[in-house]
């Protein structure tokens, strides 16, 4: 039988390990630290240290897929963790610290996480839920941590297989209890390799990557794999999020790409418009947005100040990256309008990802307006969860059905209009809540929008929309439902708008539309009786 004559390397972190030392080693990452002051070491100190804290678990007795959590921001340890904890056979398990304590300790026990790892500011959030969890020890960076790495001996690290796991996540929980997804070593260096890609999130050598996307959601889209893998520089916040502390990173470390969800892209328009002579950032830099959809108007805000928003989605189960929003070549002449509509869009997938949208087992045509439910495959996909099954969330061809509402144009962009869940049926017809919450978010008097269904005696559900005005801003509901008559049919426009100081949302930065249907229940529309 004829076959290959190719090295059969596995695809391992142990590669980029190495490659972190010997070749990547002079690479800055600064973290900024409680205290406010930076910190500055390189890869080659990281890859040294990560290989302390492989020895170190070794020594103590994690042995191949044991799972070892983390209760940290974004800084250089947890970048140590990322690292070490794999290249011991384990697995790294991120907590979320968004999350109630009892749910922290839900996902804790439900992975058996054997060791935690937590920042020694978040001890007091540890300490709400220590006694519901069952941690054989708990190590503080910030006390105890220098010394663990310190008393490492001096052990062999593991053979690693490509399909060991390597990380763990759980989803937001959004229907149900939150289900593990667990990333392996191959699917982690692929996803890697292809976020890097010039048509994908465009990251090399020559960039300082701040990841303001949390570590512990969704391995921060992957973006730190990504950078040691390629050799970007990277800044991190530490726990200071505010859009004063994020310029002042992002000026003084020379930011080239950042990564955050829309409203920290929206504190941070907000911060750029009341001082706007205050802040040098990096000209072109790009601010790559996830988590949730962005208006329009924010990009076009954003472009006036020679910035640029990049439009990408992904969930836990695809690593994340599942589209990007870059525009191909040949729109480069396009109307601008056009242009600013596709990159309001999700956007295509990059290489290794297939698509598909599906309404009643049949394919939608690619219009921009026929949508159906998007399904998605890729070798950083995941297949199944790690316990509480669910199969129908995987079609009978290997997909993975999201959940979202979508529908693609001719161009290859797709669009997600509503998650199937939060779809409101108003008279036997389908509204869109996301489409009309884009829409008020393109008002230049709207900070904020979310758009929830409410039940309604005549009409099954109607829509009634909750607005956070921008500082300083006045606009009334008439003028609000008149801006949204020019864009969609009279049945669609909310009933009622609500004027409020914030939207609550989700650990992940997405709208909390279960906390809002709970707060409007039983709501009595104008103009009915009980």
């Amino acid at each position: 039988m004829f076959s290959h004559t190719m090295m059969e390397l596995p695809l391992t972190l142990t590669t980029l390990h190495r490659r972190m030392g010997e070749v990547l080693g002079h690479v800055e990452v600064v973290s900024r630290r409680p205290d406010k002051s930076f910190h500055t070491t390189t890869f080659g100190a990281i890859a040294a240290r990560a290989e302390k804290l492989a020895r170190g678990l070794l020594a103590m007795g994690i042995a191949r897929g044991d799972r070892v959590a983390t209760l940290m921001w974004n800084h250089a340890e947890h970048l140590e963790a990322y690292l070490g904890i794999p290249l011991a056979g384990a697995v790294i398990h991120t907590l979320n610290l968004r999350l109630h304590p009892d749910d922290i300790a839900y996902i804790a026990n439900d992975a058996a996480d054997r060791v935690l790892i937590v920042d020694a500011v978040l001890l007091p959030l540890y300490e709400k839920f220590a006694d519901k969890v069952r941690f054989e020890r708990v190590i503080v960076v910030g006390r105890d941590y220098e010394a663990f790495l310190d008393a490492a001996p001096p052990l062999a690290l593991p053979a690693l297989a490509e399909s060991d796991p390597l990380g763990m996540c759980y989803t937001s929980g959004t229907t149900g209890r939150p289900k593990g997804v667990v990333y392996s070593h191959r699917s982690t260096l692929l996803h890697s390799l292809v976020s890097a890609l010039p048509d994908s999130l465009r990251l090399s050598r020559s960039d300082t990557l701040f990841p303001v996307v949390p570590m512990f959601h969704v391995n921060a889209w992957g973006l730190p794999y990504t950078a040691a893998l390629v050799g970007a520089r990277l800044a991190f916040p530490g726990p200071h999020l505010d859009p004063v502390s994020l310029l002042e990173v992002m000026e003084s470390q020379h930011v080239t790409i950042a990564a955050g969800v829309p409203t920290l892209w929206l504190g941070i328009r907000e911060a750029l418009d009341k001082e706007p002579a205050r802040w040098k950032l990096h000209p072109g830099l790009t601010m790559i947005v996830g988590g949730a959809a962005a208006p329009e108007r924010l990009i076009r805000d954003f472009d006036r100040q020679g910035l640029s928003l990049l439009h990408a989605w992904g969930m836990t189960e695809t690593s994340p990256i599942g589209l990007v929003s870059r525009l191909p070549p040949e729109l480069d002449d396009a109307p601008e309008a056009l242009r600013y509509q596709l990159r309001a869009k999700q956007g295509v997938p990059p290489p290794l990802v297939e698509i598909a949208i599906r309404k009643d087992g049949e394919t939608p045509p690619a219009d921009g307006r026929s949508s159906g439910e998007l399904l998605v495959r890729a070798p950083w996909v995941a297949a199944r969860y790690s316990s509480n099954n669910t199969p129908d969330r995987w079609s009978d061809d290997g997909y993975f059905r999201t959940g979202d509402v979508a529908h693609r144009d001719a161009h290859g962009f797709v669009q997600l209009t509503d998650r199937t869940a939060d779809l409101i049926k108003s008279g036997g017809e389908w509204i869109a809540s996301q489409e009309l919450e884009n829409a008020l978010m393109g008002h230049p008097a709207v900070r904020e929008a979310a758009v929830i269904g409410l039940a309604h005696p005549k009409w099954s559900e109607r829509p009634l929309a909750v607005v956070v005005k921008k500082p300083d801003a006045e606009v009334t509901e008439a003028e609000l439902r008149a801006y949204l008559a020019e864009k969609f049919i009279k049945f669609w426009l909310p009933d009622v708008f609500v004027f409020t100081d914030t939207i609550p949302r989700t650990s992940t930065g997405k709208f909390q539309k279960t906390t809002l249907r709970a707060q409007f229940a039983g709501y009595q529309w104008p103009g009915t009786t009980d």
